[in-house]
Parts: C-alpha cells; sequence; structure tokens
C-alpha cells in the first residue's frame, strides 16, 4: 500500500471513528458534574469547573494574597490593582475593568427586570440577585459575626458588617470631613450636599435624595404602623424606629455629654444637645426674629405664628399647635401626679412643674427687671411685674 494510500485509509478511518461517537448538536450541554449537577458544552469547561469543588487554588494574588482555582480569574482580578477601568458606561460615566460588569451595570438603565421571585414578587436586573435575594425567604443565616453574634445569609454581608467593629472608616466627604466604612455610603452621603432632590412624594410634595427616603416617607401618609413596643404600646411604621425606641425602656443611656454630664440613650441625641453649649443659633424666625439652634425647633416655632391649632382635647376642646401640647394637657384629666416635691408633698402632673415649684423652696429669682432689677421665681411674674412701668 502506497503511502497515498494509507493516508487515504488513515483519514476514512477517522471520519468513521467520529461517525460512531455519538452525535450531538451545536450548543449542546453534553457534560455534567458529578456533584452539583451543572452542565456544559465541552470537556475543558466541566474540568475547569471541577476545580471549584476540590478547593483547590493554586494562582495566588501577589499584591493582595486572593487565591483563584484558574489563572484566568486571577489575571481578571489584578485588573483590579492596576487601577485600569478601560470600559465606561455612555449614560451615567460610571467605569469598570471588565467588559462584562459593564454590560451588567447597563441592564440597570434599560429598566428591565427580568428575574422575579415567586415568593414576594420583586424583580432583578441579574439571576444572580435574585438567588442572592431567595436566601433571605429561606430563613437560613450561616454566617454569624464573632464580636456581636448577629447572623447573615451572605458572607459579603458578614463581612460589610464586621467593618463597623473594625473602627475603620476609610472613606471621607471632602466637603464636610465626615468619614464612612463603605465607598457606597459615602456616595450617598455626597447626594446631600448636591442639594439634588429628584423623588418628590405625590401626597405633600416633599422631595428626597434617594429613592429608598421616599418609599421609607410613604409609610407615614398610608398610616399602617405594624411595628408595635411590647411596653407601652406605642406604634411605628418601620422596625428600625421601634428598636431605637425600646431603648428609651431599657433605662440604658450610655451617650455623655463631657460639659454638663447629661446622659442619653441615642449618640445623635447627644449631639444635637452638644449645640446647645456652642452657643450658635443659625435658624431665626423671619417673623419675630427669635434664633433657634435647630432647623426643626425653628419650623415648630413658626406654628405658633401660623395660628394653627390642629390637636384639639376631647374633654375640653382645648386646642394645641403641637402633639406633644396636647399629650401634656390631657395629663391634667387624668389626675396622675407623679412627681412630687421631697420638702413639701406637693405633686404635680409634669416634671417640668415640679422643678418650677422647687425654686421657691430654694429661694431662686431667675427673673429680672430690666428697668428696675427686680426679681421674680416665675415669667408670668415678671410679665405682671413690667406691665407697671408701662403704666407710667
Amino acid at each position: 500500500m502506497t503511502s497515498t494510500q494509507k493516508d487515504q485509509h488513515g483519514a476514512r478511518s477517522q471520519r468513521s471513528q467520529e461517525a460512531d461517537k455519538p452525535h450531538r448538536r451545536k450548543g449542546e450541554k453534553t457534560y455534567s458534574c458529578d456533584e452539583c449537577g451543572k452542565d456544559f458544552t465541552r470537556t475543558g469547561h466541566l474540568k475547569a469547573h471541577q476545580l471549584i469543588h476540590s478547593g483547590v487554588k493554586g494562582y495566588s494574588c501577589e499584591l493582595c494574597g486572593k487565591s483563584f482555582t484558574q489563572a484566568g480569574n486571577l489575571k481578571t482580578h489584578q485588573l483590579i490593582h492596576s487601577g485600569v477601568k478601560g470600559y465606561s458606561c455612555e449614560l451615567c460615566g460610571k467605569s469598570f475593568t471588565q467588559a462584562g460588569n459593564l454590560k451588567t451595570h447597563q441592564l440597570i438603565h434599560s429598566g428591565v427586570k427580568p428575574y422575579s421571585c415567586d415568593l414576594c414578587g420583586k424583580s432583578f436586573t441579574k439571576a444572580g440577585s435574585l438567588k442572592a435575594h431567595q436566601l433571605i425567604h429561606s430563613g437560613v443565616k450561616p454566617y454569624s459575626c464573632d464580636e456581636c453574634g448577629k447572623s447573615f445569609t451572605l458572607a459579603q454581608s458578614l463581612k460589610t458588617h464586621q467593618v463597623f467593629h473594625s473602627g475603620v472608616k476609610p472613606y471621607s466627604c471632602e466637603l464636610c470631613g465626615k468619614s464612612f466604612t463603605q465607598a457606597g455610603n459615602l456616595k450617598t452621603h455626597q447626594l446631600i450636599h448636591s442639594g439634588v432632590k429628584p423623588y418628590s412624594c405625590d401626597l405633600c410634595g416633599k422631595s428626597f435624595t434617594q429613592t429608598t427616603d421616599l418609599k421609607r416617607h410613604q409609610l407615614i401618609h398610608s398610616g399602617v404602623k405594624p411595628y408595635s413596643c411590647e411596653f407601652c404600646g406605642k406604634s411605628f411604621t418601620r422596625a428600625q424606629s421601634l428598636k431605637t425606641h425600646q431603648v428609651l425602656h431599657s433605662g440604658v443611656k450610655p451617650y455623655s455629654c463631657g460639659l454638663c454630664g447629661k446622659d442619653f440613650t441615642h449618640a445623635q441625641s447627644l449631639k444635637i444637645h452638644q449645640l446647645i453649649h456652642s452657643g450658635v443659633k443659625a435658624y431665626s424666625c423671619d417673623l419675630c426674629g427669635k434664633p433657634f439652634t435647630l432647623a426643626q425647633s425653628l419650623k415648630i416655632h413658626q406654628l405658633i405664628h401660623s395660628g394653627v391649632k390642629a390637636y384639639s382635647c376631647e374633654l375640653c376642646g382645648k386646642s394645641f399647635t403641637k402633639a406633644s401640647g396636647l399629650k401634656t394637657h390631657q395629663l391634667i384629666h387624668s389626675g396622675v401626679k407623679p412627681y412630687s416635691c421631697d420638702l413639701c408633698g406637693k405633686s404635680f402632673s409634669q416634671a417640668i412643674s415640679l422643678k418650677t415649684h422647687q425654686l421657691i423652696h430654694n429661694g431662686v429669682k431667675p427673673y429680672s427687671c430690666d428697668l428696675c432689677g427686680m426679681s421674680f421665681q416665675y415669667p408670668y411674674q415678671l410679665k405682671k411685674h413690667q406691665q407697671i412701668h408701662t403704666r407710667k
């Protein structure tokens, strides 16, 4: 047999062997993983996948030590350290190290969310996001924090949480200096300085920088308050608000003022209190000129000028500008007087009334007349006295 005949015979033999193999259509996934059942079109892809189950990560990053099962994954990771982000979104300008990440990001702008949760109906742009979400419904939280015991459904959520315990806040705002543990929180914060509030409430017109803030606000209009305090029965629209409230019942006040020693339940309450010591009152009333430390205090004060008294007592009909004023007033009708004077035994319905009464016993007269210097224990006494000078 000549060499040419041998070659022809070999080619026919190879074609015969190929024909004997099971017919496989293009794109068909005939190779399955025995561990997880995932299918692949090529044996090479299956072998690469099986490395994940082996736990072997033979490729390590020299810069951060992170290990990978495949060399390609290591190369992709190293782009992060290079700082090069060659793929930019034409709509928002956000840049990415990989083209795949850009494509995934662009789904956000399309508004298309093809992956929906069968249990709650929430939709997602990516299948991976749906899978991560579905863990919430399972109730399984296998990742626990060693510091505080809090559990999470995702390992990434635990890592994010652990940054809080470290106390490290590497992301700082250039405008106000406030620091954050995560870059995302810094970006969210910077929206405040931009002044842009594109999300408005259809019912009251109030605007917000983020959609989440608008959704949270809209719960107020719904009137639904599903979270109730077991101790006092007070209800809240959010679970977080209930948790914040319940700290009051615990009696724990871990935040103390360094200047006057007053204790507070929340850090934010301490910050607000410290403004009093600063003496700065940046918010002034346009009608009477009275200055205030907080913008919220000014808003409450302006209700007085409006003349609107929307809160009325069902028992006597007396009206008030604030809900808190009505609550204070209703104590009178209850007959309850829990605040008693240690010196004379007189009881009062409010703590402030007791403090005012105690001035009688200590002899302090803090209200002085600018014209004659005469002092009084109560402001109403001073006002009555000043009428003498005006008559003259």
